[in-house]
């Protein structure tokens, strides 16, 4: 849970805001990483598939998007 700024003006600690900073950049990494799948790889969100084979259809789908950014060669 992210820390609130006060309401009386007063500033969040430093330790607050840096936990605040990691919290966002996790959660947009995530997002991120959601809509890449579920909106380039069209399959994911109209499938009937059981969740054992819908697990494989997400690891492969994962391995063409980390090829596709040059994560892997």
């Amino acid at each position: 849970m992210p820390f609130k700024q006060p309401a009386d003006g007063n500033v969040l600690s430093v330790d607050n805001r840096t936990h605040n900073a990691l919290q966002r950049s996790l959660r947009s990494l995530g997002e991120r990483g959601f809509a890449l799948l579920t909106t380039r790889w069209t399959a994911l969100q109209h499938t009937s598939l059981s969740p054992n084979r819908l697990g494989d259809l997400v690891r492969a789908a994962l391995v063409l998007v980390h090829f596709e950014h040059g994560r892997i060669n």
